[in-house]
């Protein structure tokens, strides 16, 4: 439950949701289970649209989950870790101080915390299909989810929850 309370305050304030993570210590089974959430959540995700996909065009409903959930279980999670290390260096270019942990931490948390909005995508996108709404509410993912993620990087690599090495 304490998950459910961190995206809603993430909501209100991102920065002191990530110092309060960033407080905890470095622990990467958290990190690890932060982002497995995430894919899962994402996963869940498609779901309705895919569903509809296998309606409209007569595909069989099975291999287009399977497809999706070997991409968000097994192949996103290394393409995250792979992202934050990436942004990790960036911000070190930048005058970043933080560790790669607190680069991690921050994409994974953003994933899982802007995961009620791609809920809401996957259900426009199964329900009502193409069109403007489905266009707004991807759209206000991507914002919720790229501002969380650099807000939560500020934090990590020049704010006050630091992990210092």
């Amino acid at each position: 439950m304490a998950a459910a309370r961190d995206i809603v305050a993430t909501y209100r304030g991102p920065g002191a949701v990530m110092r309060r993570l960033l407080a905890m210590g470095q622990r990467e089974d958290r990190a690890l289970v932060i982002l497995m959430a995430g894919c899962v959540v994402m996963f869940i995700a498609q779901w309705p649209r895919l569903a509809r996909q296998a309606y409209i065009t007569g595909e069989e409903l099975n291999p287009l989950l399977g497809g999706a959930l070997l991409a968000w279980a097994f192949i996103a999670p290394l393409i995250f870790y792979v992202i934050a290390l990436l942004s990790h260096l960036v911000a070190r270019l930048f005058g970043g101080r933080g560790t790669a942990f607190g680069a991690r931490m921050a994409l994974f948390w953003a994933l899982l915390a802007a995961s009620p909005l791609v809920l809401l995508h996957g259900l426009v996108a199964g329900f009502i299909g193409p069109g403007p709404g489905l266009t707004l509410v991807g759209a206000a993912w991507l914002i919720a989810f790229v501002l969380f993620w650099a807000l939560g990087l500020r934090e990590a690599e020049w704010g006050t929850g630091r992990i210092r090495t």
